[in-house]
């Protein structure tokens, strides 16, 4: 499926081609951290089918406890988490932020991961009041 995605102030753009039987969601903490929220919805894109468009993210090394590195891009200017990758000039893929693709409606998460860290409420939210606008 092509996509294309943009941060939230449009410095930063790219295009993909991505499977959408691949999007999942991360429950672990430093996902909830880098987020700002209660868990992040990712897809990847394999580097041939990935192109940056526009701009140059602000990148930050993360090391997880197991000693692995991630490179996690963001925008400059609006902060917005573009996509996350190994560390190197040709990381095999990109994991893209799903929040900040065009087509997010058309890619609903098919797994979920690291629930053992997931918020105890954040499965249960069926009961909660929907406002359409604030």
């Amino acid at each position: 499926m092509k996509v294309d995605g943009r941060c939230h102030c449009g410095e930063i753009a790219y295009e993909a081609d991505v499977d959408p039987r691949s999007v999942s969601i991360c429950h672990c903490s430093d996902c909830q951290a880098l987020t700002g929220s209660a868990y992040r919805v990712t897809v990847p894109a394999a580097r041939e089918h990935f192109v940056l468009r526009t701009g140059e993210p602000k990148t930050y090394v993360k090391t997880a406890d197991s000693g692995r590195q991630r490179v996690h891009a963001f925008c400059p200017s609006c902060g917005s988490p573009v996509y996350s990758a190994a560390p190197g000039a040709e990381p095999p893929f990109y994991s893209l932020r799903v929040g900040c693709l065009r087509q997010r409606a058309e890619l609903p998460p098919l797994r979920q991961q690291w629930c053992q860290s997931a918020l105890p409420w954040a499965f249960e939210l069926g009961g909660v009041a929907r406002v359409a606008k604030q």
